[in-house]
């Protein structure tokens, strides 16, 4: 299990609207979230990790405060990286009028 991730220009979902793409850390981003409840991150544990899941610009700032925080916590390096890495791109979505994050579950 894993989640990909991609940051999409205006209401695309194609190449022509891709931006950035995160691969590498789908695994641990999948552990990682796969812990969290509504108390530890409210925008977060709405991702599904078996699903498409979408965070326009509004929520991908609530999420990028939250990725950060668990970051913070985590005691493992690789579920740190792979936050730190979800954070960077939740951040960037809320600073690019009408982008959304496309989290891409197994």
């Amino acid at each position: 299990m894993g989640i990909e991730l991609e940051l999409h220009s205006r209401g695309g979902r194609s190449r022509d609207t891709l931006l950035r793409g995160s691969y590498e850390h789908g695994d641990a981003l999948a552990r990682a979230l796969e812990r969290i409840g509504p108390r530890d991150a409210d925008r977060l544990s709405r991702v599904d990790p078996y699903g498409d899941t979408f965070f326009g610009e509004q929520d991908a700032g609530v999420a990028a405060q939250e990725a950060e925080a668990l970051a913070g916590r985590s005691a493992n390096e690789g579920e740190k990286a792979a936050l730190l890495d979800l954070a960077a791109l939740l951040a960037e979505c809320a600073a690019t009028p009408g982008s959304h994050v496309w989290f891409m579950g197994d």
